[in-house]
């Protein structure tokens, strides 16, 4: 595949914001479009590509904002449509595009779409909800917030019907069934696409249609849909993307793509808890088998992996077993669990320990994907457990040690900044790691900054090494087309907390360096005998072949 014909978001790094807790503009507490918009030199400066921003809508943020109460405006604590444009514009200017969540599956129970439902059975309205008189029916399909769901149907006073909803019951499904709601779903992608949004990440697309004596998951009617879209965007807005939220096995997500005639890109669910799974079990075989059982894909498509985000970190894509033991290791406080998942950030989950940090951040920018970083990961937020839901993980960015961690001038902010003792604003924020270059901040533009030089990285072939440490993953990334072999990178990884020694047989390669470029330094001469290397507890390594 030559160079030109690649797509920008195949190579990109994404940055997801969150606007509400990013930068308070206005003094209300809130962070803002405005506040965002006097931090995206920061942004920029960490090396990524593309922001992707949390929903924004008006919202009555029952569920964070994916609760969405209008679909052509912008939430008033974030500021105004004139906003969102000059916000758009600025990051265009500096060179980074912005995708946004476009929640496909539901609304708000505030829509006027679902006001107008429940008022007026006759109303053209209530034909864009899924209704029934009994409740009983699509018995087959699972309740995904275990812990706060009883059913999928809620009974609705007003209407004298059941409605049907796959997550809160303040989120009424809409009815693909109906022309008029995919008609208005396309119209609103025209909306915000006009305006000069670079894409969307469309959330929880696999419920969209419901057919009995299915799971109501992944079913053709909801294919045929996406494809339709997908149609559009092509023929109409060619450089933009379209990113699915499906949180599925591989085998099942890989549909989302299509024959490149449906989703650009997919969320890997999968291969994210065996990442810490291996971690923790000081073994590669997780993170192998998962990559084994992941078809492969598209030429123009693209994985989109991730550390952490803003839900938790799920375990649906786990067995039983595998579950309890990751809640047993990684979130021992029955505070830290929710739903199916661990409600914690990165560098709590690591222990604080910048070692395992960084070989999780160097696995992720070496896998093949294009990586997501959560904003304040990149410099070792901590989460506050005490908060409910999910709202540990989106607490005020910690920009400095003055008051409210810099993020607001405001007496009292939308959640209080963390001032935990390890994690605290006072320690870790913006400032004091500006100036600290074995920090966080340092070590993620470090990493981010090797990657953008080494376009093998960025779309490399993957293969693995075979080497018979259980505790060492080792692959390369290549170029298939025999470019030269400086487009040669050997990972390693040492997943265990004991160091290993591992022989490289690289004897193909004699005569040749081997360079780190993760620590810069180390140059290593190759002979004909098998090169033995002795790795530190946790350490990354990724060795170019000069």
């Amino acid at each position: 595949m030559s160079h030109m014909s690649q797509k920008w978001y195949q190579e990109a790094v994404f940055y997801e914001l969150y606007i509400r807790a990013y930068y308070d503009g206005n003094g209300d507490g809130n962070g803002d479009f405005r506040g965002a918009i006097s931090k995206l030199d920061y942004v920029k400066s960490l090396g990524v590509d593309c922001i992707w921003i949390l929903p924004m809508y008006p919202s009555p943020l029952r569920d964070d904002g994916y609760d969405i109460a209008d679909y052509r405006a912008i939430h008033p604590d974030y500021g105004n449509l004139a906003d969102f444009q000059e916000f758009l514009d600025a990051a265009h200017d500096r060179g980074l595009r912005v995708i946004t969540d476009l929640v496909m599956n539901h609304t708000s129970d505030q829509h006027a779409w679902f006001q107008a439902a429940r008022q007026d059975v006759n109303s053209p309205y209530h034909d864009y909800y899924v209704w029934s008189e009994t409740g009983q029916e699509y018995a087959d399909a699972r309740i995904i917030f275990l812990d706060y769901e009883k059913s999928n149907w809620t009974y609705d006073e007003k209407a004298g019907k059941y409605f049907w909803h796959r997550f809160f019951n303040s989120q009424p499904d809409l009815n693909y069934d109906n022309p008029a709601v995919q008609e208005e779903m396309i119209k609103i992608m025209h909306f915000w696409l006009d305006l000069g949004v670079d894409g969307f990440r469309a959330d929880a697309v696999p419920y969209l249609f419901e057919r009995e004596g299915t799971n109501c998951e992944n079913l053709p009617e909801t294919h045929a849909f996406l494809k339709k879209v997908r149609r559009m965007m092509d023929e109409e807005y060619p450089d933009k993307v379209l990113i699915a939220e499906a949180n599925q096995w591989p085998e099942d997500v890989i549909a989302y793509f299509g024959d490149s005639d449906e989703f650009h890109m997919c969320f890997h669910f999968p291969v994210m808890p065996r990442l810490y799974m291996a971690l923790k079990q000081g073994d590669k075989k997780p993170i192998v088998d998962i990559l084994d059982r992941t078809p492969s894909i598209p030429p123009e498509a693209q994985w989109l992996t991730f550390l952490r985000n803003h839900d938790e970190l799920t375990l649906e894509m786990v067995t039983p077993e595998e579950r309890e033991w990751m809640w047993s290791q990684y979130a021992p406080d029955p505070r830290m669990r929710s739903n199916l998942g661990i409600r914690r950030r990165l560098t709590p989950l690591v222990e604080n320990d910048k070692r395992r940090w960084l070989l999780l951040n160097a696995l992720l920018l070496s896998l093949p994907g294009t990586p997501i970083i959560y904003y304040g990961d990149e410099l070792g937020m901590g989460d506050n457990i005490w908060l409910p839901d999910r709202h540990g993980c989106r607490t005020p960015m910690q920009w400095s040690a003055g008051k409210n961690a810099g993020f607001s001038a405001a007496d009292e902010t939308y959640f209080p900044a963390n001032a935990d003792e390890t994690y605290g604003y006072e320690t870790v924020n913006v400032e004091a790691q500006e100036n600290d270059q074995d920090s966080y901040l340092w070590a993620t533009r470090f990493l981010l900054q090797a990657r953008s030089k080494y376009q093998v990285l960025r779309r490399g072939q993957m293969e693995m090494m075979a080497i018979n440490n259980p505790a060492v993953l080792a692959y390369w990334r290549f170029n298939p087309n025999d470019e030269p072999s400086d487009d040669r990178l050997l990972c390693i990884y040492n997943l265990s907390n004991q160091q290993q020694s591992i022989s490289l047989e690289l004897d193909e390669y004699s005569g040749r360096r081997l360079t780190d470029l993760l620590t810069q330094s180390e140059h290593l001469l190759l002979g004909e005998w098998p090169t033995v290397k002795i790795l530190a507890p946790y350490a990354s390594h990724w060795l170019r072949i000069d």
